[in-house]
């Protein structure tokens, strides 16, 4: 019988703190279609100070904030966006950009560090005179952190460098922000100063700062005034939403100072896991809280075994492929839990070796 589960599928299955849900309890709503929620205020005014815009609409999900992001900047069917091949926005959101918006992606490969070459992006671009047959770009999107780099963290000089790309062709520049301050905190550079170059930024509540709900887009008063318009029309209109937003609140004034213990904790992870013999993954590019763990083939043993077996003993992580699986550390696991996972990692890839007579 499993006494003790450790999970580490993802910063998304943290449970509410008692200090949100004495929040959620007690905090003061009103109509946010309307525009009279005053929690739901208070959390857009604080994200918007905190990012360096000028004004923030709480939605529902990352995907949600990143779709209307997109939508409006590229509010005419056929436009194009240039992204990441390994983006999350690319390959886990549905396609939410061209099924419902019309907005043709165009890939440009993502380095193992989550960024993009400057030079593809530009050659991405297309040539105006050759609109008769080519869509138009307008936007080009990033993510900070990188979720499938390993949460690898884009600088600022990089940012700005696309920034300025962006503007000298008349772009907008879109960050997928869903861990922007994952990135902040291990960059040691201030939020606002990250995202300065981006005309607007999709924040998740949800993930590495702890809310139960919710993601905050930012960007211009006219930008957020249009967003707020297709959050509605996409069905994310909500009323008393700030009994979401009270618990974000909490998560944004007492969970970022958590970060850099989660990043901690998930170097020291790695670094024991990569003692293992028969798992592979570079301690070295763990800047953040993901990790990625490869299985060698002479280990003899699939992640789907590995999942399962950890999975008895109370260790929950993800299955990427049949050779790799993902672990995210966020604010409710603890270094002991930490110690736990590697004994437990070390018993299961011991049992199945023996049992291949390796």
């Amino acid at each position: 019988m499993v006494t003790r589960t450790v999970d580490f599928r993802s910063d998304t299955v943290t449970k509410p703190t008692e200090a949100m849900r004495a929040a959620m309890a007690s905090a003061e709503v009103d109509d946010d279609v309307l525009g009279s929620d005053p929690t739901a205020f208070l959390l857009e005014k604080e994200m918007a100070i905190l990012m360096g815009k000028e004004a923030a609409l709480f939605v529902p999900s990352g995907t949600m904030g990143n779709l209307v992001s997109v939508l409006v900047h590229c509010d005419i069917r056929g436009s194009e966006v240039i992204l990441g091949d390994n983006s999350h926005i690319h390959i886990y959101e549905n396609g939410g950009i061209a099924t419902i918006g019309g907005v043709h992606p165009r890939t440009v490969k993502n380095n193992e560090d989550g960024t993009m070459d400057i030079n593809l992006i530009e050659a991405a671009i297309r040539d105006p005179r050759g609109e008769l047959v080519y869509p138009t770009t307008r936007l080009i999107c990033l993510e900070n952190s990188h979720a499938n780099s390993g949460g690898r963290c884009l600088s600022v000089e990089y940012t700005d460098k696309v920034g300025e790309l962006a503007k000298r062709h008349g772009l907008k520049l879109h960050i997928d922000g869903a861990r922007i301050f994952n990135a902040s905190v291990a960059l040691g550079v201030p939020v606002d100063r990250l995202v300065q170059a981006a005309d607007s930024v999709s924040v998740c509540l949800s993930k590495g700062l702890g809310a139960p709900v919710g993601s905050v887009i930012v960007g211009s008063s006219s930008f957020i005034t249009k967003a707020r318009r297709l959050r509605k029309t996409l069905g994310g209109g909500m009323r008393q939403v700030g009994i979401l937003c009270a618990a974000a609140l909490v998560a944004v004034q007492e969970n970022v100072a958590k970060l850099e213990s989660d990043h901690k904790k998930a170097k020291l992870l790695a670094e024991g896991l990569n003692q293992i013999k028969g798992l592979k993954l570079d301690a070295r590019s763990v800047e953040t809280n993901i990790i990625f763990i490869d299985i060698e083939e002479s280990s003899r043993i699939t992640a789907g075994k590995l999942c399962k077996d950890l999975e008895q003993r109370g260790i929950l992580v993800m299955q990427e492929s049949s050779s790799r699986v993902r672990i995210v550390m966020h604010h409710q696991i603890s270094a002991s839990d930490v110690q736990y996972a590697l004994s437990c990692f070390q018993q299961v890839v011991k049992g199945v070796q023996n049992e291949n007579g390796i």
